[in-house]
């Protein structure tokens, strides 16, 4: 799946431990040619469904993931992704690609997602999304099998964070993706 040009890349953590804005932040970074996979996108707002075990987003990732990479986008996939819910659709991932795959697995403590969260301007999401439910989804350290991902702290800053998966992956000297017109 992919090529050998192309570059994988999982981001996972908790609820509001930066994994949108880096994988956002990549994409920025890089230019056309990034295509982001959110499962927040694809579970909530696509299909419209609770996050459970067996959920139809798990495959729905994966394959949008896997069309993406056989197209030649790099791919960003990120989301909470709980190790015991995701862990083998995401190992499948960086098993069959042929590229660079690299994860990263936010490690933001709770008290601290708490203190993002509510920094967050969207009041509808600040509505929809308490505290009580930050806790109840928070899990530490939900790591997949293996030691495949590398552990990013809290302390590391945004823009530190997306240049070291630049960097890390390659994305930082490759070109972005032409616009394609047809004809």
């Amino acid at each position: 799946m992919g090529s050998g040009e192309t570059r994988l890349v999982l981001l996972r953590g908790n609820s509001a431990s930066g994994k949108s804005s880096v994988a956002a932040g990549i994409r920025d970074r890089f230019g056309r040619g990034v295509a982001l996979v959110g499962q927040d996108n694809l579970r909530r707002t696509v299909l419209r469904e609770r996050d459970v075990p067996g959920g139809a987003n798990i495959g729905l990732i994966d394959t949008v993931a896997r069309r993406a990479l056989d197209a030649g986008y790099h791919v960003v996939v990120e989301g909470i992704l709980y190790a015991d819910r995701y862990g083998d659709m995401l190992l499948g991932l960086l098993g069959d690609h042929r590229g660079v795959s690299r994860c990263y697995y936010l490690d933001v403590p709770l008290e601290e997602t708490l203190t993002r969260h509510a920094s967050k301007t969207d009041p509808d999401l600040l509505a929809q999304v308490t505290d009580r439910e930050l806790r109840a989804w928070y899990r530490e350290r939900d790591l997949l099998p293996g030691g495949v991902e590398t552990v990013v702290g809290a302390h590391s800053a945004l823009t530190e964070t997306v240049e070291r998966i630049m960097r890390d992956t390659g994305l930082v000297g490759l070109p972005a993706r032409a616009d394609r017109h047809p004809g």
